[in-house]
């Protein structure tokens, strides 16, 4: 399966996204709205999955606010 913006429509980068976070919607309160904003841009067709990855590891590693799992409690 192709991943880049060129080979793929937004329905298919929805798709995409959705399959890779699983249940995005499950009922724990906002455990993946970040990781999901975080793709927007993919789906939008602005940024490459390639790229968005890379910022966020770059992010990651310098310890910048990244996107929470507030919300969400494991018991």
């Amino acid at each position: 399966m192709n991943y880049l913006l060129s080979e793929t429509t937004k329905e298919e980068r929805e798709k995409i996204v959705a399959e890779s976070l699983g249940n995005i919607e499950a009922s724990c309160d906002g455990c993946s709205a970040g990781l999901a904003e975080m793709y927007q841009d993919y789906i939008d067709g602005k940024k490459e999955l390639r790229d968005i990855n890379m910022e966020f590891n770059a992010r990651y590693i310098k310890g910048e606010d990244m996107p929470s799992r507030e919300g969400c409690s494991y018991r």
